[in-house]
């Protein structure tokens, strides 16, 4: 199975060989994915190297944590997208992203303020989650236009925690 994903704007091609190996772009890989945790932590193994992966399944997109670092992710196969051709055309890019919480957890420090320009990869918030201090970092440039928490607040998982325009 073919699927088409585009991560932060960049799009892969994406084909499932069988239950451990993929091919992204032509690429092969060995890969092994399980889930660590209720299925929101999974143990990515990819060639030998191991990565730890918050994932979270949004409106319309895969929310991904890695590193410290949120990625969205829109995936479709094959099929959805000649599908959505057939009936004109792209999806459109929302304007505004809603950086939301990957996991429940304690706001420890928000180092941006509303209006204020931010770069791809600049830290918009700690999130404190089972002991560990997670830096989410702006997946795009762009302008801090709503904070909609404080530092110290309690947030749910897939709360929107602040917009970036």
């Amino acid at each position: 199975m073919r699927y088409i994903t585009k991560v932060d704007g960049q799009e892969y091609l994406v084909d499932v060989i069988d239950d451990k190996h993929v091919s992204v772009n032509g690429v092969p890989y060995t890969v092994d994915f399980t889930p660590v945790s209720e299925g929101l932590v999974f143990s990515l193994i990819v060639d030998g190297k191991s990565y730890d992966a918050h994932v979270y399944l949004g409106d319309e997109t895969w929310q991904v944590l890695m590193h410290g670092i949120l990625y969205s992710a829109y995936v479709e196969d094959e099929y959805e997208k000649r599908l959505r051709a057939s009936l004109g055309g792209d999806i459109a890019e929302h304007q505004e992203f809603h950086l939301k919480a990957p996991m429940p957890g304690l706001v420890i420090a928000i180092p941006v303020t509303e209006g204020q320009a931010i770069t791809k990869g600049d830290v918009l918030l700690v999130l404190e989650s089972m002991k560990m201090q997670n830096e989410l970092k702006s997946p795009r440039n762009g302008v801090v236009s709503r904070l909609r928490v404080q530092t110290g607040d309690r947030v749910e998982q897939k709360q929107t925690l602040l917009s970036v325009v």
